[in-house]
């Protein structure tokens, strides 16, 4: 009786560990949900790279003038998890991506996955990628390739336990990454506002720095609160809120729109904080993107302040 409870124990601890192996493991994009190897444009892609804000992230320092913008690794983003260091993305194939198919690259971007199959952490929000076309994933992958390589080696997270196990983020996946709209549009919305959904919701990924998260921080971002600010992810102030009923509740569809392309609020102040990066990138956009986040962040619903009506 001895040995098979024994046995019976072992049994159940293998099953058991046989689901967290399950539950823990990343999932690929299927064969079908990535383009054809080749087929990105980058002309179209560098669109892409300035609504996704990538420099902000993943470039040491501003690029002076016309410069190509060398992607080796930016500033560290200091949290309550840890020290995040971007990586280094340029075409080097050895230090950055230079060696990764577009199936590679798609999976980073839409699911979290690197090449080897490890997870990559939420710093990078692949949790708003995911709502990217697989076209648009193919053209911001063709502009990659033609920016500068370099063999700089970025420096690896310094993360506390348990956030330094690594395989414990595809449990996160699971729970978080969704690439359904966040908010349901009616069906005669105009393509204007259709436009700015998909640049907020997906490239623009303005949901991660202006939406509260879950749990204490520890989970997904509180869609029932969408845009309507939070605490920053750095820990220092507050990313405002951006809903109708915020702080640019009087600010029309125009002066947005102004805001984003030159830095000035309609009462002529002018754009601060880590805002100032996503604002020189939103300058470099087409007017008419510019116009359609603008339309898009009038469109969405208003959210209660913290504490009322919840």
């Amino acid at each position: 009786m001895g040995a098979r409870r024994i046995l019976v124990a072992l049994g159940a601890v293998v099953v058991v560990a046989g689901g967290a192996y399950a539950l823990t493991a990343p999932r690929r994009l299927p064969p079908d949900a990535i383009a054809a190897e080749g087929s990105g444009d980058p002309s179209r892609g560098e669109r892409l790279f300035h609504a996704g804000g990538c420099a902000s992230c993943h470039a040491p320092s501003e690029t002076a003038g016309d410069a190509p913008v060398v992607l080796a690794g930016g500033p560290p983003l200091e949290t309550k998890f840890g020290t995040f260091h971007a990586p280094n993305i340029t075409p080097d194939p050895q230090a950055g991506i230079g060696a990764w198919s577009l199936a590679d690259f798609a999976n980073a971007m839409q699911r979290g996955v690197d090449p080897n199959g490890q997870p990559l952490y939420p710093a990078f929000p692949y949790t708003s990628y995911a709502r990217m076309t697989a076209g648009d994933i193919a053209d911001l992958h063709a502009y990659l390739m033609t920016l500068p390589a370099s063999s700089s080696v970025a420096q690896p997270n310094d993360l506390a336990f348990p956030y330094s196990v690594r395989r414990g983020v595809g449990l996160w996946q699971r729970a978080f990454l969704d690439p359904a709209p966040v908010i349901p549009l009616p069906a005669d919305a105009s393509d204007t506002v259709k436009r700015g959904q998909y640049l907020v919701e997906g490239p623009g990924h303005c949901g991660e720095c202006h939406t509260p998260r879950t749990f204490g921080g520890l989970g997904g971002l509180d869609h029932s609160r969408w845009l309507a600010g939070g605490p920053a992810p750095e820990g220092d102030g507050n990313i405002p809120d951006i809903t109708p009923s915020g702080e640019t509740a009087d600010w029309s569809e125009a002066d947005l729109a102004t805001y984003f392309e030159t830095g000035f609020t309609p009462d002529f102040d002018s754009v601060g904080g880590s805002m100032v990066a996503v604002q020189n990138n939103l300058a470099k956009l087409p007017a008419e993107d510019r116009a359609a986040i603008a339309a898009y962040l009038k469109a969405i619903p208003a959210v209660a302040p913290a504490g009322e009506g919840n």
